[in-house]
Formats: structure tokens, sequence, C-alpha cells
């Protein structure tokens, strides 16, 4: 799946998540962090990819981009998997916790499902490309959604584009529309 898709399938989860679970009481900041989260989580497992957008970003980008596919095993290897969802996991955790203590108003561990959420759904669109996932890295079999890999998307074709994307885009329109009193409750809680 293309950034732009991954992006919008992390924000996308995390409201269904967000709306199953209707957290009354959440500060204005922790939502701004958690979504912020869940945007850096929903492209972590790209940084295993020498052109990801993190690396072209970055003045030393490239020869860093370059080190960490080695690192990792090269492309959906490593970052790919349950070990490097919980890898991860781990390291966010520890991160957080070591900046809690400047971070008052922010729900710590709200921002950490945040990044999962965002990391998850990464793994979960990319089960539903050609190439598959390694789910139970060790075993370096990578699966895929459906298991015929025929019938799945080609990374940036037409299905993607021009299915999925918009599926998306009205899933998210339709939480909002569906949960309209709900959101207008938090808003009123941060502007009041």
């Amino acid at each position: 799946m293309t950034g732009r898709t991954h992006d919008l399938a992390a924000i996308t989860a995390l409201g269904a998540v967000a709306f199953a679970l209707h957290p009354h009481t959440i500060t204005l900041s922790t939502v701004l962090v958690a979504v912020f989260a869940n945007q850096i989580g929903g492209i972590t497992p790209d940084i295993d990819q020498p052109t990801a957008p993190l690396w072209k970003n970055l003045p030393i980008g490239h020869p860093l981009g370059k080190f960490t596919d080695a690192l990792m095993g090269g492309h959906r290897f490593l970052t790919h998997s349950i070990l490097g969802l919980a890898l991860f996991g781990f390291l966010a955790f520890t991160l957080l916790k070591f900046l809690s203590p400047i971070m008052h108003s922010v729900d710590t561990m709200i921002v950490w499902w945040a990044f999962m959420i965002g990391m998850v759904s990464h793994l979960i669109m990319d089960s539903f490309t050609k190439e598959g996932v390694p789910w139970l890295l060790p075993i370096t079999t990578k699966f895929g959604l459906p298991p015929e890999k025929a019938l799945r998307i080609t990374t940036g074709h037409f299905v993607e584009l021009f299915i999925i994307f918009p599926a998306l885009l009205l899933l998210d329109g339709w939480y909002c529309v569906s949960h309209y009193h709900h959101l207008l409750l938090l808003m009123h809680q941060y502007v009041i």
C-alpha cells in the first residue's frame, strides 16, 4: 500500500477504536499527541525501506535508510511481523515513559495505544497486497489475504487508488455522521 493509504487506514482504525470505546474524559493534548503517534505508527513498518518518506526528508536520510534496511533484514521483514510489532511497541512504551514527566496533561497509555493501532493497521493493509506479510517471523512465510496471491492488491494500482482509498474515506465520513453527538460532546469539552 502507498503511504497515503497507510495514513488514512491508521486514522480510520484509531477512529473505529475511539468510537467503540467512547473515551469520555480525554485532554485535547492527549488527542493531538495520540493522532500524531498514530500517524507515526502507521508508517513505522516502512522504515525498513531506504526509499521511505522518512529517509527522503532527512539530510543524511539516504545512508541512514540503507543502514536501517540492512539492520532490519530488508523491506517487509522484521518490521512487518508480530516480533517487530512487539519490538517497536516496547521502544515506543519506553520512550513515552521517559517523556511522561514533561507531558503532564497527556495520557501516555492512550498515546501508546494510538501508535500501536497505527502499526497494526499498516500490517493488516499490507496483508492485502501481492507480497503479503511475514506475520510469524522468524518463520519467513509471508501471509496474505485472500490466501490466493492472484486475488490480492498491487500497491499503487487501480484497486488501491480507486476502491480501497475512497472506501476508507467513506467509512471515516460514516463514523463522523453516525457518532455526531459523541463528537459534539467531545468538542464542547475542549471549547469550554
